[in-house]
């Protein structure tokens, strides 16, 4: 029997390895998928991302729990779900930007929302821009879920450009917004790794998993703005370690997870970090 992957980290990361910036195509994609599926740390993924302009597939994922990643217009996207279905894939949510930066979220969200309410089965998450408008379209989507609807946020914490990373202070505001509307929600790029640190190569200072972890449970428990800061601030894994090791028990407080390109990176930064037993029993 496979050592578990604790609770706290289970269906932390989505296998993103078909998204930008991975290299390889579908096909491998899902053959590579179904082996981390059979392997010890299974219970630490979550569903393989696929594009929705990707849905006709050489190499259908079969039996595999899929999560859709739009990148065309939402009225498209019950054909993308319906076409998945008849492959074979178990799709188990849909990931779709509702505006881009410094525009209105609002009319995206209203197509979304329209979506959730005719998809009941699927768990809906709304990428919104840190930007104009974000407490508002946070409000709109407690409004959705009030009525039922299963409609989360899903925030981008990096990219191309500095100004896409938020501060320690701005992300600790967004989770706290969130943790207020009682908001379950994803992130996207930045997260290369358990701990904040920059990269040489482009200078950008990215967030660490490990990091946002720590913060939402703190935020949770009562944080203000300026205690979680302060944990996505740190830099040293000392203050992170022993917080999270008191919950590997516990469900993961408000945040559901993140994708990454190959999810075998957050997977060995965990065991380095004493916090899963890599091996078998």
């Amino acid at each position: 029997m496979s050592t578990l992957v604790p609770p706290l980290f289970a269906g932390l990361v989505d296998d993103a390895s078909v998204l930008p910036p991975g290299a390889i195509g579908v096909g491998e994609a899902v053959a590579v998928h179904r082996k981390h599926r059979t392997a010890w740390y299974a219970p630490l993924l979550g569903a393989l991302l696929v594009p929705s302009s990707l849905v006709d597939l050489d190499a259908p994922p079969r039996e595999l729990t899929v999560g859709v990643v739009n990148d065309a217009a939402i009225t498209a996207l019950p054909a993308v779900v319906a076409k998945l279905r008849a492959a074979g894939a178990s799709v188990s949510q849909v990931e779709a930007l509702v505006s881009r930066r410094g525009e209105d979220p609002q009319p995206g969200l209203g197509a979304l929302r329209r979506f959730a309410a005719e998809e009941q089965d699927l768990q809906v998450y709304a990428e919104i821009p840190l930007s104009w408008g974000l407490l508002a379209a946070l409000d709109t989507i407690a409004g959705a879920r009030a009525e039922g609807l299963a409609v989360r946020p899903k925030f981008r914490v990096g990219g191309l450009a500095a100004e896409l990373f938020p501060t320690p202070v701005e992300f600790a505001a967004v989770i706290c917004a969130c943790r207020d509307r009682e908001l379950p929600f994803k992130l996207a790029a930045g997260l290369r790794h358990a701990l904040r640190h920059t990269d040489p190569e482009t200078g950008f200072t990215h967030h660490g998993f490990l990091n946002v972890l720590v913060a939402c449970a703190l935020a949770v428990d009562g944080g203000e703005v300026a205690e979680v800061a302060e944990v996505l601030a740190a830099t040293h894994p000392m203050p992170l370690i022993e917080p999270a090791r008191a919950r590997r028990e516990d469900d993961r407080p408000l945040w559901v997870g993140f994708g990454a390109v190959n999810v075998l990176e957050p997977l060995t930064e965990l065991v380095r970090l004493g916090l899963i037993n890599a091996g078998f029993e």
